[in-house]
C-alpha cells in the first residue's frame, strides 16, 4: 500500500467546499466517478452522520463499498477516515484477504485558505492493485467537485 496526494485549487471559500464534499445532495455527484458500474449521479452514497468517531459506509449502486471510521473532523479544515473493512452483498466484513488490502488505510482531506480560494489536499493510502484506477479517477472526481463548488448559487 502506498500513500498518494491529490490536489486542486477551488475558487470558493472553504466552508462552501466542505459543504459540497459532505452534503447529502452533493456527495453523490462528485463521487460518482468512483463507483464501478455507477450509471448516474446519485448512485454513490455515504451513510453516516459525519461526526468524529462515527462509522461511515461508502457505498456504490450495488450497496458494496468501504467501511470506515471518522478519525478526526475539524470543519471546515480537516477530515480523516480510517478504513476498517469492506461492505459486500450488504454485509460488513472486517477480516479476510480482500480486507487486508485496505486495512488499515487512511484518507485525509485538508482544506487550506489560499488567496481567497481553497486548496484541497487529499492524502490517501491505496492498495497496489487499485493504484492505476485511483490515479485516473481522482482527477475526474476533483474536477466535478470544483465545478459544483464554483457554481454560483
Amino acid at each position: 500500500m502506498e500513500r498518494h496526494t491529490f490536489k486542486t485549487e477551488i475558487d470558493a471559500p472553504r466552508e462552501k467546499v466542505w459543504a459540497i464534499l459532505w452534503g447529502e445532495k452533493t456527495y453523490s455527484k462528485w463521487t460518482a466517478p468512483f463507483g464501478e458500474g455507477i450509471k448516474a449521479e446519485g448512485d454513490s452514497r455515504a451513510e453516516t452522520d459525519w461526526q468524529e468517531g462515527s462509522k461511515v459506509l461508502f457505498l456504490g449502486a450495488e450497496g458494496n463499498g468501504m467501511m470506515s471510521i471518522i478519525e478526526k473532523s475539524n470543519p471546515p479544515e480537516f477530515m480523516s477516515f480510517k478504513h476498517i473493512g469492506i461492505v459486500k452483498d450488504g454485509k460488513e466484513i472486517t477480516e479476510g484477504e480482500e480486507v487486508k488490502k485496505w486495512v488499515p488505510a487512511y484518507e485525509n482531506y485538508t482544506l487550506k485558505k489560499r488567496n481567497g480560494k481553497t486548496e484541497l489536499v487529499i492524502d490517501m493510502d491505496i492498495a497496489d492493485e487499485y493504484e492505476d484506477y485511483f490515479l485516473k479517477t481522482w482527477p475526474i472526481a476533483l474536477h466535478k467537485l470544483k465545478e459544483l463548488s464554483e457554481k454560483k448559487t
